[in-house]
C-alpha cells in the first residue's frame, strides 16, 4: 500500500504541511474533520500513517489527544516541530475595517487573542480546521469573514491576506505526532534517542518523585510531563512523560526498573527527537 496519511483538516492546513515535510509532497492525503476521525483512518488501515498536533509552545498540549493515543494502542513513530505563522485573511478587496467575524481553529484563535483586542468590532468564532475556513470564505464568496490560517491556505484558496503573523508571540510552534499502527516505529535502535511512555504510580507519597529519580540517575532527561485522570479510578492519575537519552542502553536500564516500580509501563513510542 502506498503512504496514505491521515491529517486533521483539509489540504492547505498545517498538519498539510507537516504531512508533506515528513513523508514528501508525492503522498496521498486523508482529509479528516476531527481527531476522532483521523485516528479512525490510521485504526481501520484506510490510511498507514496520521499526524497529530500534540501540543503548542503558547497553547500547551491538545490533552484529549494523549488519551486518543493510549485507548487505540497507536505507536507514535516520529516527531515534527512546525514554526506557526498565522495570518488573517479574507476575499480580495475587503480590509479588516470590513470584517464582523474571523473564523479558525480554537487553537489558532487562542494563539492570536493579542492582535484581536485590538479589534473588538471582530467576533471570534471557533471551527473545526483553519484551511476550512479558508476554503468556505472563498467558495462561497463570504463577504465580512475572515480566516486565521497559514499562508499556504490562502495561496490554495485565492485569499487576500490582510496581516501576517499575527500570533501573540512570534517564536511560535506546534509539536506534531507522527502515527501509525505498527508495533515497531521503524527506527533503527542506533537512531533511538526519545521515548514517550506512560505510567502510573502508587498512590503514595513520594512515588512519582521516585520514578523521576529513578529516570535521572539513567541519564533520562525528562522534556514533558502531562497528568491525566483514570476514568475508571477517582483521584488516580496516569502520567504521560517524553525522556531524552543519549544512549540507548541507559533507556533499557530504566525501563527495566520502572516495570517494576510502576503499576503499569507502557511505551507510546520509540523514536528520533527532532528537537536537539
Amino acid at each position: 500500500m502506498n503512504t496514505k496519511v491521515a491529517i486533521q483538516g483539509i489540504k492547505g492546513s498545517y498538519h498539510h504541511g507537516v504531512a508533506q515535510a515528513y513523508f514528501g509532497e508525492d503522498i496521498d492525503i486523508d482529509e479528516c474533520m476531527s481527531f476522532q476521525d483521523l485516528v479512525h483512518s490510521v485504526e481501520s488501515h484506510k490510511s498507514t500513517d496520521a499526524v497529530m498536533a500534540i501540543e503548542n509552545s503558547i497553547a500547551g498540549s491538545i490533552i484529549p489527544n494523549y488519551a486518543y493515543i493510549d485507548e487505540h494502542d497507536l505507536t507514535i513513530s516520529g516527531e515534527y516541530f512546525l514554526p506557526i505563522h498565522h495570518c488573517l485573511m479574507a476575499l480580495e478587496g475587503q480590509e479588516i475595517s470590513d470584517i464582523k467575524e474571523v473564523y479558525s481553529h480554537p487553537m489558532a484563535l487562542l494563539q492570536c487573542k493579542e492582535f484581536f483586542r485590538t479589534y473588538p468590532h471582530i467576533k471570534l468564532v471557533e471551527d473545526a480546521d483553519t484551511a476550512d475556513v479558508a476554503r468556505r470564505i472563498h467558495e462561497q464568496q463570504l463577504k465580512g469573514a475572515a480566516a486565521v490560517a497559514g499562508e499556504i491556505a490562502a495561496n490554495i484558496y485565492q485569499l487576500h491576506i490582510l496581516a501576517k503573523e499575527i500570533q501573540t508571540i512570534k517564536s511560535n510552534s506546534t509539536r506534531f505526532f507522527i502515527l501509525n499502527t505498527r508495533k515497531d516505529s521503524g527506527v533503527p535502535k542506533k537512531e533511538i534517542n526519545k521515548a514517550s511512555l506512560k505510567f502510573l504510580t502508587d498512590h503514595k507519597r513520594g512515588s512519582l518523585a521516585t520514578v523521576l529519580n529513578v529516570m535521572s540517575d539513567c541519564n533520562l532527561n525528562l522534556t514533558k510531563i502531562q497528568s491525566l485522570p483514570v476514568i475508571n479510578m477517582p483521584w488516580k492519575y496516569s502520567f504521560f512523560v517524553d525522556v531524552t537519552f543519549a544512549a540507548y542502553k541507559d533507556y533499557e536500564k530504566a525501563m527495566s526498573i520502572l516495570k517494576i516500580m510502576a503499576l503499569e509501563l507502557k511505551v507510546l513510542g520509540e523514536y528520533k527527537n527532532q528537537n536537539g
